[in-house]
């Protein structure tokens, strides 16, 4: 009875380790879908779209080389996905800061601007304006970082990310950020 009372206890004790052994936090973060949308969304607001590539003009000999050659080849079935995200408060958001782009893109080619690593845009320097330029500035930096907040946070929720990872949605527009201004 005793021996059946062990080995009873032994099994127990293995069965509840496997059971908590399996059991893992796994929070998904989708940064490809991420990196997708944030080109999308920073060239609409900074009014850069990716230039149209020129397709050669197909040869005629081997256009027709081409068309034998698939006739014999297995064909292949991609799927293209267009990942668009977009709500009302996001088009809004988007608005906002396309219309401030417009006064803060001359600070941006003077040098006075500059994107952060983690999404927000700051102070470089402010050497050679006016105490009213500098409070301009600083009051358009402010109303830019707070829609950029809220931005990501709308993107994190219609991508179904969990909101302590809005931080890495801002490092991924950072580099788009970034980019814009080069």
């Amino acid at each position: 009875m005793k021996r059946n009372k062990k080995a009873l206890l032994a099994v127990s004790c293995i069965f509840s380790l496997m059971l908590f052994a399996c059991v893992t936090i796994n929070i998904y973060f989708p940064a490809e879908k991420v990196e997708s949308v944030a080109g999308k969304i920073v060239d609409d607001i900074r009014g850069q779209k990716p230039p149209a590539t020129k397709k050669p003009s197909p040869d005629k000999d081997s256009h027709l080389l081409k068309k034998t050659l698939l006739a014999f080849a297995c064909s292949t079935a991609y799927a293209d996905e267009t990942l668009t995200v977009s709500n009302p408060t996001i088009r809004e958001l988007k608005q906002q800061m396309k219309d401030r782009y417009t006064s803060m893109k001359p600070y941006y080619l003077k040098g006075f601007l500059k994107e952060g690593n983690d999404g927000y845009v700051t102070i470089k320097k402010v050497g050679g304006l006016g105490l009213k330029q500098t409070r301009d500035l600083k009051n358009l930096i402010r109303a830019e970082n707070g829609d950029r907040k809220k931005l990501y946070r709308e993107i994190a929720r219609a991508l179904k990310i969990d909101p302590s990872q809005v931080g890495r949605i801002g490092k991924i527009f950072g580099k788009e950020w970034q980019r814009s201004v080069r």
